[in-house]
């Protein structure tokens, strides 16, 4: 789990009736934060912030959600929340909380009315410990992948965690996945594929002709390791590989794919180890994130066994 780096903590929101939900990532002090957006079709806040040459290296908080861009308002709570504890970047009349977010589209799969709302976002921070649950929870509450058919043929995504560690380095990973590709295991065999039916006329692995909207995988990297913030944002790109490592296609133009790193400076490792291992963890929660996850009416879960 990702809560394996010390100081780490993850709580969800889950509004299981409108099939929607977001995720928090709580960060110790003096945690050095980046990312990285790839894909077409980002929903984000502040990731301009994250970029190497920014003033404000510290993160506070990640806010993972739902409701599309209307889901992003649930990092409001997150900084009111944060706030009412006296975390923040300090100011002269105020502690301003950072708080980088990111969302996935599922107003397809529930009530497209019902989005993660700063109160969402407040419970989430609320609910947060070392315990992390996975598959159709938070901001994977209305996930789905491998659409390159069509949501019609797809299956559920979820959220899935993941961690490594050697010697005194330990790298985790948290993604929501809601991709438009099929998830694939190391050797490109799938894992959870587009369901068959009358109208296939894609490949396994292909785009479509067409554009299918509603897609796009979400997640954070954190380290223990000792990252100046150049650093943390070289991590975020080998994330992505990490990504594309377990999706096929991945990073599309129907995709927003976006990697938050977190580096809490306690022990120091290689850049090479530490993306070596971000590699493998993120690959490990997109596949865990849509093998732990529930069908709902319509679209199996990998594990439904009817």
């Amino acid at each position: 789990m990702i809560t394996r780096v010390p100081g780490i903590e993850v709580g969800h929101a889950t509004d299981a009736e409108a099939l929607t939900g977001c995720t928090v990532v709580l960060c110790p002090p003096g945690t050095i934060g980046s990312g990285e957006v790839r894909g077409g079709a980002p929903g984000t806040r502040e990731t301009d912030l994250l970029r190497p040459g920014m003033l404000v290296e510290e993160v506070h908080a990640v806010l993972l959600g739902g409701g599309s861009a209307f889901g992003l308002s649930a990092a409001d709570g997150v900084m009111r929340w944060l706030e009412e504890r006296g975390i923040g970047f300090e100011m002269d009349v105020a502690r301003v909380p950072i708080v980088p977010a990111a969302v996935l589209f599922d107003l397809g799969v529930g009530d497209p009315s019902v989005r993660p709302n700063p109160s969402a976002g407040y419970a989430a921070c609320h609910a947060a410990s070392e315990e992390v649950a996975e598959g159709s929870v938070g901001a994977g509450t209305g996930a789905t992948v491998a659409k390159i058919r069509g949501l019609s043929h797809a299956m559920k995504g979820g959220v899935g965690t993941a961690s490594a560690q050697e010697d005194g380095l330990i790298v985790g990973a948290l993604f929501a996945v809601n991709a438009l590709g099929e998830i694939v295991d190391d050797d490109g065999a799938v894992l959870v594929g587009a369901r068959g039916g009358d109208e296939e006329d894609v490949a396994p692995g292909e785009p479509p002709a067409e554009p299918v909207p509603g897609n796009t995988t979400i997640g954070v990297v954190a380290t223990n390791a000792r990252l100046s913030r150049e650093r943390a944002h070289l991590l975020a790109l080998a994330a992505h590989d990490g990504l594309a490592r377990a999706i096929r296609p991945s990073h599309t133009i129907w995709d927003g794919d976006t990697v938050f790193t977190l580096a809490t400076a306690e022990v120091d490792a290689s850049q090479a180890r530490v993306e070596e291992l971000a590699e493998r963890v993120v690959a490990e929660a997109v596949r865990r994130g849509a093998q732990t996850a529930e069908g709902i009416p319509g679209i199996p879960g990998a594990g439904d066994t009817a």
